[in-house]
């Protein structure tokens, strides 16, 4: 065999063994991820539903098989993972191995309910609805944490917090009462102390002040008219608790846009028109803003109140009866012209 012969038979070898080595080195390094996204992994997901998942971003997802194969890579960890366009496969399997995930943004606004707030939830991460209901009813923990199934919604401070996607029911509602913890802090609890009020009470009055207007303006005046109210034993004969009365005997959708002279004989707790001082619980979730509009109310001489006809969606007030009916006649003509009967 001529010197050539082995030369080439060698060459060939190398090449060959180069191509084998280049196509292996590019399924593991090269560039596999064709775009950017996100997958959201299950905690109970397999293989293949990752493999699934992997599809749409992978140009060749028979490769992922291999370097998953070859790195022994079986059992993915739950939790929102981002993809990078050009990530090669080997830091796909090494993130997806390690758990290293990416938090989520999880906000929520002003619920009335915690069933309601446990759907919006289960919007946002991997534990479903009834699960963290159950989480967010669970009589031991109301219990030691001094709350019920009334007042529990108060725990919940309307904002955005940061979670991992696979964050448990129980971790979840736990981590809302750390926020809530954190939220009353030695301010906000003095300046309760000094209106003789509990958490929870600025809670419920917040959630009365947030119902009664949607102008985050007007808020400190509405909340300092209930606190004179409170403050010289009046009945707060607030509107929204009615509302909440009504809306629990016909239901939560039924549509009620006037408080009409019946409703306030309904035999209620919750109804301020005949009960004297707040009601036992909140009756929707306050905000931060209404919250702190009971904090920080404005000090005046305001008793009553009565929608605005001059500027929808505010409130005219009065510290005297005859320039409230005076107010409230301008009100009761212009809901006649519109025709609002319920």
């Amino acid at each position: 065999m001529t010197k050539k012969i082995i030369y080439g038979i060698i060459a060939t070898i190398f090449l060959i063994g180069g191509i084998i080595g280049f196509n292996f080195y590019q399924k593991i390094y090269g560039k596999a991820i064709t775009k950017n996204g996100a997958i959201y992994i299950k905690s109970n997901d397999t293989f293949e539903d990752v493999k699934k998942q992997l599809a749409t971003y992978i140009d060749k997802p028979e490769n992922f098989n291999w370097v998953a194969d070859k790195k022994k890579f079986t059992k993915p960890k739950g939790g929102k993972y981002l993809l990078k366009k050009g990530m090669n496969l080997n830091d796909v399997v090494n993130l997806l191995r390690s758990g290293n995930q990416t938090p989520i943004k999880l906000s929520f606004n002003n619920q009335d309910s915690l069933e309601k707030l446990a759907q919006r939830i289960s919007e946002q991460i991997e534990a479903d609805s009834s699960d963290l209901l159950q989480q967010m009813m669970n009589e031991k923990f109301l219990s030691e944490n001094n709350f019920n199934e009334k007042s529990a919604l108060g725990m919940y401070i309307p904002n955005s917090y940061e979670f991992y996607w696979n964050t448990s029911a129980e971790k979840f509602r736990d981590k809302m009462l750390t926020e809530y913890k954190r939220f009353w802090n030695s301010e906000r609890l003095e300046k309760a102390r000094k209106l003789n009020l509990s958490k929870k009470e600025v809670s419920t009055l917040a959630s009365i002040v947030q119902k009664e207007t949607a102008q985050k303006s007007e808020r400190p005046i509405v909340a300092g008219l209930y606190l004179n109210r409170l403050q010289n034993n009046w009945p707060l004969q607030a509107d929204p608790t009615v509302i909440y009365c009504v809306k629990q005997l016909k239901g939560d959708d039924f549509d009620i846009k006037r408080v009409l002279t019946k409703d306030l004989e309904i035999e209620s707790p919750y109804n301020t028109y005949k009960n004297i001082g707040l009601p036992p619980a909140l009756i929707a979730m306050p905000d931060v803003s209404a919250i702190d509009a009971v904090l920080n109310h404005q000090k005046h001489n305001y008793y009553y109140m009565c929608a605005s006809v001059e500027k929808i969606g505010f409130h005219e007030f009065a510290n005297s009866l005859a320039q409230h009916n005076r107010n409230a006649v301008k009100y009761q003509n212009w809901i006649h012209k519109k025709g609002i009967i319920r």
